[in-house]
């Protein structure tokens, strides 16, 4: 993929879930080093053009440990990072009308490639509390894939997580690089953000999960607000691999 064509086209200031859910898909090519068929394309409303990340259904590979519908999950968290106000996850919508089908749609991150969680954590202090935000996340969506490449700066210097598509298994299964933070205190205001959660959660969210899986991501945030603390790594095998 030429490297000029992933940007945002010059002077897209357009609503991005307007543009994302009603706009024409036209694939621009097939993203690199992604083990499922993802991506990257032009989605045009009128005279509205922006760039996004595609996932179809039928370019997921099977695993063993997830059911098929990864694209769903990967809109799920977007879900639940807009109703929280975590605001972690790009927007993502779900297309049926896609060039391949159904899947996922998320918008672009225009972003320095070469930063991720760790150059990011070492490098950008002012990060943290966003990172820590991310962390909260990731422990309710049970996200099992957080390498240090997924966390990507944006150019308003948004701190966004991107491949989601593993989250929400019912069995505990968090696998993240954010560890830095375990056994501090978690702000009041992130705990807020998650409390709704314990006792129901949106219809947006929960229509896209199992029974069993709904329950376990409010087993989860029930669990957080009790300990109010970021938990630790002990045996040091929740990491992904590779790390980043």
């Amino acid at each position: 993929m030429p490297s000029d064509e992933l940007t945002q086209p010059a002077g897209v200031h357009v609503d991005p879930l307007t543009i994302l859910r009603c706009g024409e898909i036209e694939i621009l090519g097939r993203m690199p080093w992604s083990s499922n068929a993802t991506f990257l394309v032009n989605v045009t409303d009128g005279p509205d053009v922006a760039r996004a990340i595609y996932k179809p259904a039928r370019g997921e590979r099977p695993l063993w440990d997830f059911p098929t519908g990864l694209y769903k999950r990967e809109v799920g968290a977007y879900v639940l990072s807009a109703v929280t106000g975590l605001d972690v996850i790009p927007p993502t919508v779900l297309r049926d009308d896609g060039p391949l089908g159904e899947g996922s749609l998320q918008w672009f991150v225009q972003a320095d490639f070469a930063q991720h969680y760790f150059t990011l954590y070492e490098q950008r202090g002012d990060l943290h509390d966003q990172m820590r935000a991310m962390a909260v996340f990731d422990i309710v969506a049970n996200n099992t894939d957080r390498k240090s490449g997924h966390c990507l700066i944006g150019p308003d210097e948004r701190l966004w997580g991107i491949d989601n598509g593993l989250c929400f298994a019912a069995e505990f299964k968090l696998r993240t690089v954010i560890w830095e933070f375990g056994g501090e205190d978690i702000a009041e205001s992130l705990l807020e953000a998650i409390r709704p959660l314990r006792d129901e959660l949106p219809l947006s969210l929960a229509a896209l999960l199992d029974a069993d899986e709904i329950d376990a991501l409010q087993e989860r945030v029930d669990h957080l607000l009790m300990q109010g603390t970021f938990p630790i790594d002990v045996g040091g095998r929740r990491y992904p691999w590779p790390l980043v």
